[in-house]
């Protein structure tokens, strides 16, 4: 396939995600106007403002009608004294602006203001340089903004443009905990290291787990093997080039890295506008689980609890955490599962579905105790279970055994018995603490075709195609 081919279906994608003249203008003479109200408050703490994102390097998609403000304090500024000032600086910047401001939490609290349709995040950061230890983790930003304004080519800005279009309508275009996917940052690194959209496509092909991309070569090759035992979790690793010892693609997960290749590689071969756009889900219908019920042969549990009032980038790791920690709970019982997978509104109902492989146990449960020379643990062993057998103690291969009633017979009681109590004894038991809140006050338990009662949440239809329709990610 000719470059010509790819081209073409790239000029034309540009003209449908490329900020339209009137909107860029907008955008651009109100960034203007709040970044001198800005520096002019700035001033009173010794301190500046500068436009953070990707407005200044024009990389910004059609539909982001927003920017930010870093209000950039002195590098001695306390946490708590950032946190006051800041807050009360943007409050004043939103209002001189005439906008409507409301607080929003990350690290720390920061302003988000509103402006007919256009969403403006004032955010407060302390000044650092290179290699100097950071507050948090915000504080890199300015830094970020100052490299990038430097080694992105004006050319190569429509070339990011498409490389977070083509992230966007396959959802691996964020850096935040649900998505785990391409922060703005990274893909505008991509773009600079090499060259083009087209150029990465090829490069991403080839891609390995682990892969090592070091722009600003701060490690020798024979320090890779090091690096890459240091960052032993993250699938990709790109050096920050303001900070050696940070991987900016640490978010992105395996699934995330394999999609991409698979759809790089798609793209390659076979170009075509339709990787650019997303293609809306239909939500699974009440007869289609029905029949993957019938075909599957297996049972469905869905615990079902009100999403606790936090940040997504709070709830999902905790959501994912809860998720693993049932699953072992479960196992712990001798309940088998096949799968797992958690889901939320992040409003609402927050949801962890699990289908089990067995999910209901024999009434009677078989002990093994220790072997019969072992005469100390023998009568331990006789001690706990003598007025629970029913049947025993007998020997069997040398072996002390007995027969009792199990506890719990299904997976259900088992979760129910669990999940029931105090919001301290849920936490000691490893349920995270905002999780563990909503649990404590409510929660319920749907099996099987009871589940169908949340289809007609469509989010919900949704997630429920992509749990059975599972996408071939190995190309």
């Amino acid at each position: 396939m000719s470059n010509n081919t790819h081209i073409k279906i790239l000029r034309t994608v540009l003209k449908k995600i490329k900020p339209k003249i009137n909107q860029e203008k907008k955008i651009k003479t109100l960034s203007e106007k709040i970044l001198n109200i800005a520096n002019e408050e700035a001033k009173k703490y010794d301190s500046k403002a500068i436009i953070a994102g990707s407005l200044p390097r024009n990389t910004w998609l059609v539909e982001k009608n927003e920017f930010d403000i870093f209000i950039i304090f002195p590098k001695n500024t306390d946490t708590i004294k950032l946190e006051r000032i800041g807050l009360q600086t943007g409050k004043k910047i939103i209002q001189k602006a005439n906008g409507k401001w409301k607080i929003s939490y990350a690290q720390h609290p920061y302003i988000i203001g509103e402006f007919n349709g256009v969403e403006v995040d004032i955010v407060p950061c302390c000044e650092i340089k290179i290699g100097e230890k950071i507050i948090s983790a915000v504080d890199r930003t300015p830094l970020h903004v100052e490299y990038l304004n430097k080694n992105l080519p004006k050319n190569l800005n429509e070339d990011v443009r498409l490389l977070k279009q083509f992230l966007k309508a396959n959802d691996i275009y964020g850096a935040d905990a649900k998505t785990q996917g391409f922060s703005g940052y990274l893909c505008e690194l991509l773009i600079i290291i090499h060259g083009s959209f087209l150029n990465l496509l090829k490069s991403i092909i080839k891609w390995t787990p682990k892969q090592i991309l070091d722009k600003e070569n701060y490690w020798d090759k024979n320090e890779f093997k090091a690096l890459k035992r240091r960052f032993k979790e993250d699938i990709l690793i790109v050096i920050d080039p303001v900070d050696k010892e940070r991987n900016v693609a640490s978010p992105v997960s395996a699934k995330t890295f394999y999609k991409l290749k698979k759809i790089s590689k798609e793209f390659i071969n076979k170009p075509d506008e339709k990787y650019f756009f997303k293609m809306e889900l239909k939500p699974l219908r009440k007869t289609d689980f029905k029949k993957y019920l019938k075909s599957r042969k297996t049972d469905f549990l869905c615990i079902i609890f009100k999403t606790p009032i936090v940040v997504p980038d709070i709830l999902w790791p905790q959501l994912r955490k809860t998720q693993k920690r049932i699953e072992n709970i479960l196992k712990e019982s001798e309940f088998f599962i096949l799968r797992s997978e958690c889901w939320s509104d992040e409003v609402k109902t927050s949801v962890i579905l699990i289908e089990m492989q067995v999910s209901r146990l024999p009434v009677v449960d078989k002990k093994i105790g220790p072997w019969v020379f072992d005469e100390k643990n023998t009568k331990s062993f006789i001690n706990k279970h003598e007025t629970l057998a029913i049947t025993g103690p007998f020997i069997e291969d040398n072996t002390w055994v007995v027969e009792v009633n199990r506890k719990f017979v299904t997976a259900k009681d088992k979760l129910i018995d669990f999940l029931k109590q105090k919001k301290s004894i849920l936490e000691s038991n490893g349920i995270p603490n905002f999780i563990a809140e909503s649990i404590s006050r409510e929660f319920g338990i749907l099996e099987n075709e009871q589940i169908n009662k949340l289809i007609r949440k469509r989010n919900f239809g949704i997630f429920l195609r992509n749990y059975f329709e599972k996408e071939k990610l190995f190309v």
